[in-house]
């Protein structure tokens, strides 16, 4: 087929130009409207965050609040010297409406320390020392020289005392199970309330346990947060080698691409297989250990993530994980063994391009940084959001009255028709909330917060990708290498991103992040659904989250092969992506072959550098180093570490190892563009070296392609 011919459906083929010379860069500005719109939005979003910092208060996420919402232990008040949340009846917590209403439906008070003994208002009242140990646990300014059915009836003070300890800042029940699943409070299953009657540790378990819904996730996110407190110079650590360990990789690839590629792959296999043979000999070891053989399933939810490791099926499950990863890699790599040969040479030409832009080696660092910047700043408005709600008051009462969780205010309470009608009526805090107009758009607030966070990332990420296609454009399109390359191509390609094309970047993110936020609230209408019984409904919406990320995907893949167009051309984003999309149209074939196989062997490079840094950790952290023993740290989780090197590896090696990807994706875009330009002939000579050349079996005396 000539050049020059058209290709239907699939747009015209580029035509020779002598005078193109790679990156152009007489261009003007693309997408001015969009550009516009992001500014204002970034404007918008500023003024969200700024409203959000005035009116949150993040107070309210770690201290806990008495019944006239005062916060516990905050330093400068008068509670300072008490930190802790002691609850009156906590038997109370067991009610239904504590599900609805986040709060104990009785008296709650701020105090220095939990109670640890057993004892009734009635018994303290007998003896002084009683009495002023009773007297911290009742609210301030209590009269204990009243008879206890006067003080009870005013709500003064709790009618009895139970050993407590203090967990997440409040004070509830010591209880312990004992063998056998016995339920113990202070060495004793049941124990003697004021009325005389035995209340059961059983009743108390469930109680304490509904006390508040987040209780028990506080509890395990306080514990992780202790664990990094131990282990955070250990974590820094491990990133630091991550980051050598990556660096290395990328350094070797350059100089012995082919021999790192195979290196790799079977690194990766053995890992792999380390990881099966591991997981096989922990399931042998369990073979007979008493508790062993309860199923995932049986064991249920447990914020002590150690027990799983204690059950034969969890390393089953792990067996089975890892060698079906396994098969499907060496199958990969049987079926494309030809394929690997062609895409090991196109890294090659991709090591030698970032060998002469060694800066874009250090881009991702930039990258790094904003994504960083990004993420702090919506983390901190989420949270100022979430607490910008003002306490709400409602009657709480033990017998009939109309006016039972009806809203209160606690100035006027006193004075007001409801403690005549309801005398045992009190004015409690309920929860957080709000009726103003700022309180009742404050969801949409969120919403903005998620929404320009995923613009940003997208538009982030988008910049980087420019920068980087602009970069090694100018290498590829250098007709004599390395003279003609101009100096700084990663500085000059981002100024132009910059200055030129912040609305293009703007547009393809903006699509981007539209499509995941319907992904976000999908995935909670799933959520929703959990519970339902319409399988049609359930059906349908399977359906709707799976179109979606496909579209996700294909939009990903799009946006960076048009981000490519418009870092060498200039123009704007819908013309750069119809020009990309035509031009993969029309060699189809290729980019299954090469672009999607070297995609398959950088992930792999990936793999590796979180296997090995993984099973170093493990063995770091879980004791198994002899030589690290004595210094590896004591935690409550041992996971808490490994996952967070393990992530940070990961990303760490896709921020060295996305510059080779988007160089392979630039050099590829090129080199299907220097075909249709060019013919190898004296008059249109390649731009492509001969190594490339070789990839599709060209020869310089015409154009013969061989898929």
């Amino acid at each position: 087929m000539g050049k020059g011919s058209h290709y239907g459906k699939q747009g015209e083929a580029r035509k020779f130009d002598p005078t193109f010379k790679g990156p152009i860069y007489n261009r003007g500005c693309t997408d001015i409207i969009c550009c516009i719109l992001f500014i204002l939005a970034l404007l918008g979003y500023f003024a969200v965050g700024i409203l959000a910092w005035s009116q949150g208060d993040p107070r309210k996420v770690i201290y806990p609040t008495d019944s006239k919402g005062q916060f516990c232990g905050q330093v400068g008040t008068v509670l300072e010297k008490k930190p802790l949340l002691f609850y009156f009846n906590i038997l109370k917590c067991a009610s239904p409406l504590v599900l609805l209403e986040f709060q104990c439906p009785t008296t709650q008070i701020c105090v220095e320390r939990c109670p640890d003994k057993f004892m009734t208002l009635v018994k303290a009242l007998k003896k002084k020392d009683d009495k002023e140990y009773y007297k911290q646990f009742c609210k301030e300014g209590v009269n204990m020289n009243k008879t206890a059915p006067e003080i009870l009836t005013d709500g003064l003070c709790p009618s009895i005392l139970t050993p407590s300890k203090n967990f997440t800042r409040r004070c509830l029940p010591a209880l312990e199970t004992l063998k056998g699943g016995i339920v113990v409070v202070g060495n004793q299953t049941t124990y003697m309330n004021a009325k005389g009657e035995n209340i059961n540790a059983t009743d108390l378990l469930e109680a304490s346990k509904k006390s508040n819904r987040v209780v028990e996730a506080r509890a395990v996110a306080m514990r992780i947060f202790e664990d990094y407190t131990q282990s955070w110079h250990w974590i820094l650590l491990g990133l630091v080698i991550a980051m050598l360990v990556s660096l290395i990789f990328i350094l070797l690839l350059r100089c012995l691409a082919g021999i790192m590629i195979w290196v790799m792959i079977i690194m990766v296999i053995i890992v792999i297989g380390y990881g099966v043979f591991h997981c096989y000999m922990q399931y042998a070891s369990l073979k007979g250990e008493a508790g062993s053989d309860v199923t995932i399933k049986d064991l249920g939810l447990q914020t002590d993530f150690s027990v799983y490791l204690q059950i034969r099926q969890t390393w089953l499950a792990f067996i089975i994980i890892l060698c079906i990863v396994e098969v499907v890699i060496i199958l990969l790599l049987i079926f494309l063994r030809k394929r690997i040969l062609i895409a090991i040479a196109l890294i090659k030409e991709a090591s030698k391009a970032i060998g002469h832009v060694m800066s874009s080696l250090f881009y991702p660092l930039l990258t790094f940084a904003l994504l960083t910047l990004v993420i702090a700043y919506w983390a901190i408005t989420a949270v100022f959001l979430s607490t910008s709600n003002e306490p709400i008051y409602k009657v709480f009462n033990t017998t009939e009255c109309s006016y039972s969780r009806d809203t209160c205010k606690p100035e006027t309470f006193n004075s007001s028709n409801i403690t005549t009608e309801c005398p045992d009526a009190e004015c409690l805090f309920a929860f957080y909330g709000g009726e103003t107009v700022y309180h009742k758009y404050l969801i949409l607030f969120q919403f903005y917060n998620l929404f320009l966070f995923f613009w940003c990332v997208n538009f982030v990420t988008a910049l980087g990708q420019v920068t980087l296609a602009g970069a090694f454009a100018s290498y590829y399109w250098a007709f004599k290498k390395p003279e003609d390359i101009p100096a700084f191509p990663v500085f000059n390609s981002l100024g132009r991103a910059l200055r030129y094309h912040t609305g293009s970047l703007a547009f393809g993110s903006l699509i981007l992040a539209i499509v995941q936020v319907i992904r976000v609230i999908l995935e909670y209408m799933d959520q929703k659904l959990k519970g339902a019984q319409n399988r049609c409904a359930k059906f349908l919406l399977s359906c709707l989250k799976c179109c979606f990320w496909c579209l996700e995907k294909f939009i990903k893949f799009l946006n960076r092969n048009a981000y490519i167009m418009v870092a060498i051309y200039g123009k704007n984003f819908c013309t750069s992506a119809k020009d990309a999309f035509f031009l993969l149209m029309r060699n189809i074939v290729r980019v299954v072959v090469l672009d999607k196989v070297t995609d398959f062997l950088l992930f792999l490079g990936k793999l590796l550098i979180v296997g090995i840094v993984g099973i170093c950790s493990f063995f770091f952290f879980t004791g198994q180093f002899k030589v690290a023993e004595n210094v590896a740290p004591s935690l409550n989780y041992y996971w808490v570490p490994i996952l967070t090197v393990v992530f940070g590896s990961y990303l760490i090696a896709h921020g060295f190892f996305s510059v080779y990807a988007m160089c392979v994706d630039t050099l590829f875009l090129c080199f299907l563009e220097d075909l249709e330009r060019n013919d190898g002939t004296v008059d249109r000579p390649y731009f492509m070296p001969e190594s490339l050349l070789s990839i599709l079996k060209k020869s310089n005396d015409g154009l013969k392609t061989v898929d």
